[in-house]
């Protein structure tokens, strides 16, 4: 295996002078009086090796089967480089490859290639420069929400995927079942599916949240948060939907909608700073071949002051503005991405916090006003994407509650244990969800949703 000083990131900022041994795929090579140029890439940074061949130091034998996205081990002597764009390069001495690629047949020959084609090929499209600084940015995203909750003294939760309950009331879940779909049992002849005899005696699905769940550690550990897979049986085939994705979700007890507030501006703003900080050429390489704003887009976030507006207010500056939009606006509506990113790309020019929305379009466990009309809930909206985390303060008064699930036309026996966390030791709490490929996809400046995901699962389509 390779280890911490051998990868390539560690040999290009190594001083010349010393043996060094470089694994990794071959993106390119080229042939020039007899001298062979190499590049290499193991996937620990943005940047290829130069390794540097001289004609006669291995034999054409040995040559030959080094071509673009053969596996190879190469030993040498790292020198000053000659060429621009690195200190580096390795004068390469002894040639082993490990696994060839036949150029007739191996799909990424060297040119670029179209993110649609790369699609095609998801076993191989992580070799090329897009998805190697996807994926980098990916993994430091991963962690810098589990350190920034960490550091914050949260508990990390393992949410369950199979679940009997529906977070969101919208009906688009996953059915599980071990029932014979071609001799289901019924009630009675004709009538409906008997699922006491199915694997959990009742129906259940893939989870949509981990919210619920973490209410009930929230209510003995205080703060805690989930990461974790979340599905949706949605047939939507756009850019920005997937049947299987990640969602991090925070919940914290003592905490109010302001609490809640704050606490998504600090996360935001920490991602994208840490991000910037770990991964900054991989994201020079979007802002130039993806996103030209991209990095001044970032900045902004990182450094502005979060604008604060209660929906009421959002649909009179929407509805004042003069513009013809294409999804009509007014108050009992759902803002769409083009309100979003009015409000935060013209009004206010940074994110905005939208709160206080008309419970018809939220969910049963959002904290009712006083009003009786709107609930403590909240939407951030960033410029370049809209909106990028939900939340809420959550209904902690039972009978609010119950009233609330009933309108919603869930069967209340079904929660019988999340009123119970209102029935002994309630109190007041708050959380949110962030989509962790949006996330992605707002730091890469990359346009479709299966781009920024390892094996995209949409309709029709789960290949690996």
């Amino acid at each position: 295996m390779i280890r911490n000083g051998q990868y390539i990131k560690d040999l290009l900022v190594s001083e010349p002078g010393h043996t060094a041994v470089a694994q990794g795929w071959v993106k390119t090579r080229r042939d020039s009086k007899g001298v062979h140029f190499v590049q290499l890439n193991d996937g620990s940074c943005f940047a290829d090796l130069q390794v540097v061949i001289d004609a006669g130091v291995v034999t054409a034998e040995a040559i030959a089967p080094v071509t673009t996205g053969a596996c190879v081990r190469i030993t040498g002597t790292l020198v000053e480089s000659l060429g621009k764009g690195q200190a580096v390069e390795l004068r390469g001495e002894t040639v082993e490859v490990l696994g060839d690629a036949p150029p007739e047949t191996y799909p990424l020959q060297k040119k670029r290639h179209n993110l649609e084609t790369l699609r095609e090929f998801g076993h191989f499209r992580t070799r090329s420069n897009t998805f190697g600084a996807v994926f980098r940015v990916r993994n430091q995203l991963a962690y810098a929400i589990h350190k920034f909750y960490q550091e914050r003294g949260f508990l990390y939760v393992h949410s369950p995927i199979l679940t009997t309950s529906d977070a969101e009331g919208a009906g688009a879940m996953f059915q599980v079942t071990t029932l014979d779909l071609m001799n289901l049992p019924r009630q009675q002849p004709g009538g409906a599916i008997d699922h006491t005899q199915d694997f959990f005696g009742r129906p259940a699905y893939l989870t949509v949240s981990g919210q619920l769940e973490a209410e009930i550690f929230a209510l003995a550990f205080t703060n805690v948060y989930t990461f974790g897979p979340t599905f949706r049986a949605e047939n939507s085939n756009t850019p920005r939907h997937l049947a299987e994705f990640w969602m991090i979700e925070p919940e914290m007890a003592f905490c109010d909608l302001e609490g809640n507030q704050t606490l998504a501006e600090e996360f935001l703003k920490y991602l994208i700073t840490h991000v910037m900080d770990n991964c900054k050429a991989d994201l020079e390489f979007f802002a130039q071949r993806y996103e030209p704003n991209l990095l001044a887009m970032l900045e902004n976030v990182a450094s502005s002051e979060f604008a604060r507006v209660p929906y009421t207010e959002a649909v009179r500056i929407l509805e004042e503005s003069g513009r013809q939009w294409e999804f009509p606006v007014h108050w009992g509506s759902d803002l769409q991405s083009e309100h979003e990113r009015y409000l935060t790309e013209e009004t206010f020019k940074r994110p905005v916090i939208v709160t206080d929305y008309p419970k018809e379009i939220k969910a049963f466990y959002m904290r009712a006003n006083e009003d009786g009309r709107t609930v403590r809930a909240m939407d951030v909206l960033a410029p370049g994407i809209g909106e990028i985390i939900g939340g809420s303060q959550r209904e902690e008064r039972l009978n609010v509650l119950i009233d609330r699930i009933r309108e919603a036309g869930l069967d209340e026996k079904h929660y019988w244990w999340y009123l119970d966390l209102r029935r002994y030791g309630s109190v007041p709490h708050a959380g949110f969800g962030l989509g962790f490929e949006r996330m992605v996809m707002y730091l890469t400046g990359m346009k479709n949703i299966r781009d920024v995901i390892p094996f995209p699962r949409t309709p029709g389509h789960a290949e690996f």
